[in-house]
């Protein structure tokens, strides 16, 4: 038996999230159904990050194990067959006992924020036609490097046993019309991404201070944080690895 990873890429959109769920259209379950084509047989996919409804992601990854070799091949019959917004960028030979989830040492993520209507960004950033404070959003993305419990970023009846958190960059971009905000960590919490950047919208609108921007952190309460922002505004930039899980690649 022989484990692969599975690298993609994919919008959104059209699915109810990353993860396979019942009743409902999922990445995941995309991607099974194909394989299954391919290797003429089911395969039990396990996910790296799961994303929520209408979030993209420009690198994920699920893990396999199957019987036999897959030749490199697979990665152009795999494209040539899945719908047009999923694509999968690679195929790796891992040991038996490596982990897409557990051996993950960090995550990054863009939040895409529009400040003007344009119908190019539609479906790829939220549209906040507002002036906003960028020094005070950029103070309170800063504030984040002193804390390690983001209780208050993680949506209600998550199943974790930590709320602890590695924060390892955090800071808002200017770009043309509009902004992104990055964040980078060793994990994240369920909704937490969207719960920092509606939060910080906050700041930046002064419906909220830096200083009460503090306090909702060390309140460890979500209701106080805004989740508020559609998923379409996020995006998965990249799952990192220790360099040894990719010795054996194979497309």
């Amino acid at each position: 038996m022989s484990r692969y990873f599975l690298e993609l890429a994919y919008m959104g959109t059209r699915y109810a999230g990353f993860q396979r769920q019942e009743n409902a259209h999922s990445v995941q379950a995309e991607v099974e159904q194909v394989l299954a084509k391919i290797l003429r047989k089911p395969v039990i996919l396990t996910g790296s990050s799961r994303t929520d409804a209408g979030v993209h992601a420009l690198q994920n990854y699920f893990h396999f194990d199957t019987e036999h070799p897959i030749p490199a091949s697979l990665v152009y019959n795999f494209n040539a067959v899945l719908p047009h917004d999923i694509v999968v960028k690679g195929l790796y030979l891992v040991a038996d006992n490596a982990h897409c989830r557990f051996d993950a040492v960090a995550r990054k993520y863009a939040y895409h924020i529009s400040l003007t209507k344009d119908p190019f960004s539609y479906g790829r950033a939220y549209y906040f036609p507002y002036t906003l404070d960028v020094a005070a959003m950029q103070a309170a993305a800063q504030t984040l490097f002193s804390y390690h419990d983001f209780t208050s970023f993680s949506k209600r009846n998550t199943q974790v046993k930590t709320f602890l958190c590695q924060i390892e960059q955090s800071n808002w971009e200017l770009v043309e019309n509009g902004f992104i905000y990055h964040v980078r960590a060793n994990r994240f919490l369920r909704g937490m991404v969207r719960g920092l950047t509606g939060t910080m919208l906050k700041v930046g609108r002064g419906k909220l201070s830096v200083d009460g921007f503090r306090e909702i952190i060390e309140k460890r309460d979500c209701t106080l944080a805004d989740f508020a922002v559609p998923g379409h505004g996020l995006f998965l930039e990249k799952v990192e690895y220790p360099a040894h899980v990719f010795n054996k690649v194979t497309g």
